[in-house]
């Protein structure tokens, strides 16, 4: 690519986050990926660079404003202009209703939801003098309809989805793809593997999500040509119930 284009992810852990990073920077983008902790996001680094490619990495509270404000200038400002944003936080906790606290709602909404709101009002700003660029928000289960033990959660992902469908009604005709992709099954993840070892026993045969594969997605929606835009897609391994 000639032309220098960076790819923010916000919330880049071991797993789909990170995946969509590499995926993107092997297509000659620059990845720029955020988690609370910087320091978590060396192996990241290191694995994007050694395949050749740019990345940078980020220590931001995505629910701090100002933070929000000052990753996306400073990537605009130093490094190259954001032409995909990724919001990719996840804050799936489970409690009872009558053992969620207002600070656990309030925290999960915060992270889920309100978070990526900032991101996409501050790329947004961005992206709109350009007519071009790509917004998407990583969408769960939980996004079209709660069930027990998940009242947080569910509150935060349907509040996300109408934050994407809002944003992508009044941006698409300007230039931005808004999409929403739900994500509907167990990831590949250390976590699965330790806590849901009989779901995890099925990954050879297609039974969970393999983050490489949603990145794939990710990158798919972006090639969309305008005529032909995604908004909202799932993705989910063929032994889901659903």
């Amino acid at each position: 690519m000639s032309e220098r284009k960076a790819i923010l992810v916000i919330g880049a852990g071991d797993a789909t986050g990170g995946a969509v990073a590499r995926r993107f920077a092997r297509e000659g983008y620059i990845a720029c990926v955020t988690r609370r902790q910087a320091d978590k996001l060396m192996p990241l680094l290191e694995q994007i660079r050694s395949e050749g490619g740019e990345a940078h990495g980020f220590g931001s509270d995505a629910r701090n404003e100002e933070a929000m404000i000052d990753l996306v200038s400073g990537i605009e400002r130093d490094i190259a202009p954001i032409e995909v944003a990724v919001f990719n936080i996840g804050a799936n906790v489970r409690f009872g209703i009558t053992e969620t606290t207002a600070r656990v709602y309030y925290k999960v909404w915060e992270m889920a939801c309100f978070s990526g709101f900032l991101m996409g009002r501050e790329v947004a700003r961005v992206m709109l003098p350009r007519a071009r660029g790509t917004i998407i928000f990583t969408g769960a289960t939980a996004s079209l309809r709660g069930r027990e033990g998940f009242a947080a959660f569910a509150g935060a992902k349907h509040g996300l989805r109408a934050l994407a469908q809002s944003m992508a009604r009044e941006l698409w005709p300007k230039g931005i793809h808004v999409a929403h992709p739900v994500i509907d099954g167990a990831i590949d993840t250390e976590w699965i593997r330790s806590n849901f070892p009989e779901r995890y026993a099925a990954k050879d045969e297609g039974g969970i999500l393999s983050p490489d594969s949603i990145a794939e997605a990710y990158w798919q929606i972006h090639q969309q040509p305008r005529d032909a835009w995604t908004h909202e897609t799932e993705l989910r391994p063929w032994m889901e119930s659903w």
